[in-house]
């Protein structure tokens, strides 16, 4: 190879690149590169044949600077323009495939640089698919599956729902006066959603409330419980009271009107018990009927603002409350109220801790009245609350000879003429057992040992019977069971199985030691007497009206026979005695014959005993009494507890026969009963047989 060749060879080979890469070189090696090319091209045929138009040169790019890095510090340019700077740059090239000058460090064959931009651009458009894919799923998601859940959220924001209490079924007596029913009242409650400032509104609501700060605290809490949405303020309120509230102007303070249950009166309200604040019954025939009375409560539905006001042209929804059935007592709200009356008045009299009586009729068991009066804090003598009468057990004393004595009576081992020796005071497994009056060994016959209530005479007459038999007949007068009323919180008494009488009590019980009864109890056990000698069980409700206004009438009261009616006629004989001759000489009423029977039972103690720490008693004074005596329509039964014990009126003759005989009038004007005559039908001149 000769040195021209060489040369040429050597300028050939290294021209091109030149050519491509533009000039950073002297102008003279390019004119000499551009001279060996025209030697060649004119020397070589191949080269002439085989060659192409001259390509036009580009014009040379002016050189890239290069900052320094003292002048990129020196940059004023942010974190966050740099990453928008450099975010534009890359999309810049994934959709045209220019690189930015910055950007270049090498060149890359354009089919290349094509499938870059393709590549990028796949990515691109794989990824766009995939977040349009994702939020198609969700959009399906949140229409179908978890709809419900947000639906529910965006009703809750935006609307509110308001219970509509319905009222309570009225309760009637039995003459269609209404005792106790439902009247409107204001319920004032805060929305904690539609409060911005939660202290300060319960700040001032406690003020106006005059709370104590224990009671602001409280409700301070409630308002600000996570989730609050309904916080109740005051109910019951007048409609006048409320605006007081409402007037506040606070935020989030609203109103509305709910029934409230009120007694008329307060006639027979330990009886029919009460309600809570929403219209429950707690206790008494308002619980026992609880289901009857209370009526189906409607909603009332709005959409509001954020502010809490009802948006206008948002159409609201009504759902009307259904009242409850009515129910029909057997109480009559005349002599209900003459019996309260009298029961105070005689409470307050004898300085006693409380009174019960009872009104019924004596064929039916319906009872016309049932009266509690009990001391409050300050001592005076008040209506109770609670209905003694069917809940509070007693020993009752001598009324309950009368079941022992007609047991035996119907079982024959005794006459009203059988006389029996009667000493003053035996002795019974250690203890003494007296007669409430000293007297010596004594001839008596049963009826003077009815009529001078012995304690020892009856014993001894419940001991020509065996325990089993005077058990059963117990039992059969309706003790240490239910009465069948079913009202709450009744209380069965006390009677056990004659096996289980231990020492005294094999005898104490046929004169009413040894066992409990309710008042209920008693009256309906004499009843049994009464209605010839068939138990009827008491009754308090005679009806229901739905709200059609169809009147369904109850069951009529159970009823089993215990004694014979000559037995009831025989006994009843007797206890006219114990009105005219013997210890119930203070229930005879001029114009109508009674029967009846006193009882003053002694009270157990704390201790366990009859007497007190100081060795004192107390008592419970009955008095049981029908009339008229010879056809008995009415049964009253009268308990004064613990009349004064220093008392002469601590007896059932002088505690409570008086009560009974100013009930008497009362109820026979109430309910038409005509008079027996002019007089109180006991024979003048007999004296008694005792003391």
């Amino acid at each position: 190879m000769s040195g021209a060749e060489g040369s040429q060879r050597g300028t050939r080979s290294h021209g091109a690149p030149s050519a491509r890469t533009g000039g950073s070189r002297p102008s003279s090696r390019r004119s000499g590169s551009a001279q060996s090319s025209s030697k060649r091209s004119s020397s070589s045929p191949r080269a002439r044949t085989s060659s192409r138009p001259p390509v036009a040169k580009k014009p040379s790019r002016p050189p890239v600077r290069q900052v320094s890095s003292s002048r990129r510090t020196a940059s004023t340019e942010s974190p966050f323009e740099s990453l928008i700077a450099t975010a534009w740059h890359w999309t810049k090239m994934s959709f045209t495939g220019e690189v930015p000058a910055a950007l270049r460090s090498s060149k890359i064959p354009s089919s290349e640089a094509h499938q870059r931009v393709k590549g990028r651009l796949r990515a691109t458009v794989g990824l766009f698919i995939l977040a349009l894919t994702l939020l198609l799923g969700r959009v399906v998601l949140l229409q179908t599956v978890q709809r419900h859940t947000y639906f529910a959220a965006s009703v809750d924001q935006r609307t509110r729902i308001n219970i509509l209490r319905a009222a309570r079924g009225v309760i009637f007596d039995r003459n269609g006066n209404e005792l106790a029913l439902s009247v409107p009242s204001s319920t004032v409650y805060a929305d904690p959603r539609d409060i911005s400032d939660v202290p300060a509104v319960a700040h001032a609501l406690a003020v106006a409330l005059a709370y104590t700060p224990a009671e602001e605290a409280k409700l301070l809490a409630t308002m600000s419980a996570p989730g609050s949405k309904f916080t109740y303020i005051a109910r019951g309120l007048d409609k006048a009271n409320a605006q007081t509230l409402l007037n506040l102007g606070l935020p989030g303070v609203y109103s509305y009107t709910e029934p409230s249950r009120q007694v008329e009166g307060g006639v027979a309200g330990a009886v029919i018990g009460r309600t809570d604040p929403d219209g429950l019954g707690t206790s008494g025939l308002e619980k026992q009927f609880n289901t009857v009375l209370t009526g189906v409560d409607g909603k009332g539905v709005r959409e509001v603002d954020k502010n809490g006001r009802s948006i206008a042209g948002v159409q609201s929804t009504t759902i009307t409350p259904v009242p409850g059935d009515d129910i029909v007592l057997t109480l009559d709200k005349n002599i209900q109220f003459q019996t309260d009356k009298a029961l105070l008045d005689r409470v307050g009299q004898l300085s006693a801790k409380g009174g019960t009586a009872i009104v019924m009729n004596t064929t039916t068991g319906q009872v016309y009245a049932m009266s509690n009066v009990r001391r409050d804090a300050a001592g005076s003598a008040v209506l109770a609350t609670g209905n003694f009468a069917a809940v509070e057990a007693y020993e009752p004393g001598s009324v309950a000879k009368v079941f022992s004595i007609s047991a035996a009576l119907n079982e024959g081992t005794v006459t009203p003429e059988t006389i029996l020796k009667v000493p003053g005071s035996i002795m019974v497994d250690k203890y003494p057992i007296r007669d409430a009056w000293p007297h010596p060994t004594m001839d008596m016959n049963l009826r003077t040992i009815v009529s001078e209530s012995s304690n020892i005479g009856t014993l001894m007459t419940a001991q020509t019977m065996k325990s089993d038999t005077l058990h059963d007949y117990l039992s059969g007068f309706g003790f240490g069971q239910k009465t069948g009323l079913d009202y709450p919180g009744e209380s069965r008494g006390k009677l056990r199985d004659a096996k289980n009488w231990r020492g005294t009590e094999k005898v104490t019980v046929s004169y009413g030691y040894g066992m409990a009864a309710t008042p209920l109890q008693l009256i309906a056990g004499v009843n049994t007497v009464a209605n010839k000698g068939m138990y009827v069980a008491p009754q308090l409700v005679s009806a229901t009206i739905d709200k059609t206004g169809k009147r369904l009438p109850s069951k009529e009261s159970a009823t089993h026979s215990v004694l014979k009616p000559e037995t009831a006629a025989t006994m009843t004989d007797m206890l006219r005695e114990v009105v005219c001759t013997g210890t119930g000489k203070l229930a005879q009423v001029k114009g109508m014959e009674i029967a009846g029977k006193t009882g003053t039972g002694y009270k157990v103690q704390a201790n366990g005993t009859y007497s007190t720490d100081t060795g004192g008693r107390k008592y419970f004074a009955s008095f049981v009494g029908f009339f008229p005596a010879a056809n008995p329509q009415v049964t009253i039964l009268v308990s004064i507890d613990e009349p004064s014990a220093s008392s002469r009126d601590r007896f059932g003759g002088t505690a409570a026969a008086p009560v009974f005989a100013r009930l008497v009038p009362e109820v026979m004007h109430e309910l038409g009963i005509e008079a027996t005559g002019s007089g109180t039908g006991c024979k003048a001149g007999v004296a008694s047989a005792g003391h």
